[in-house]
């Protein structure tokens, strides 16, 4: 079991316009919990990100929502993550993932970023991929040529159905992830169809 997760950060693009598209599964992550708590985030101009903290099972989460352009996520979570000294290994990164039908939700502890330029970023930044992922699936279009149009695109009502069912089944594992059950959580997110 690890120390846990400190800071959850949800990625997505800021402005009314891509709110509802397939690229904001990470914020719509965000949204889910803060409903659930009842948090409110607040502007944090200096590290260009949108941030709150709540509590759970005894122990405080961060919620940051970078309010950058998502290829530079990294910027916002780094700032953040040196400011409040959270090492890369307690930080839970939440975003949509094209290798993943909707309706599929996924752990991952450190790794490749999947071709994902927030991943990128934030790797880059941290200088790690030692940190925790969590993989909404979004789906592919079936051509490369399309993936940019698609993922700023919405998903159809019945897919976006799948997408926050999976999200609101990845929210319930919360507690166990937060408090570093990683494997226990992967085994049942792995074998879990929604």
């Amino acid at each position: 079991m690890s120390q846990g997760i400190s800071l959850i950060v949800g990625l997505g693009n800021p402005g009314a316009e891509y709110a509802e598209t397939r690229h904001n599964a990470g914020f719509r992550f965000l949204d889910i919990l803060r409903d659930a708590t009842g948090e409110k985030l607040r502007a944090e101009p200096r590290f260009t990100a949108n941030a709150g903290k709540f509590n759970l099972g005894g122990k405080d989460i961060w919620l940051l929502e970078p309010q950058t352009f998502m290829n530079h996520s990294g910027d916002a979570v780094a700032k953040f993550a040196h400011y409040f000294k959270i090492p890369a290994a307690e930080i839970l990164v939440a975003h949509d993932d094209l290798d993943l039908p909707p309706g599929t939700i996924r752990l991952k502890v450190g790794g490749g970023d999947g071709g994902h330029n927030g991943l990128t970023d934030i790797t880059e930044k941290l200088g790690t991929s030692d940190y925790v992922r969590l993989r909404i699936g979004i789906g592919h279009p079936g051509n490369a040529a399309q993936v940019v149009s698609y993922v700023l695109k919405r998903a159809p009502a019945a897919e976006q159905t799948l997408i926050d069912a999976a999200i609101k089944h990845g929210k319930a594992h919360l507690p166990e992830i937060v408090h570093g059950e990683f494997q226990k959580v992967m085994n049942s997110l792995h074998t879990h169809q929604s």
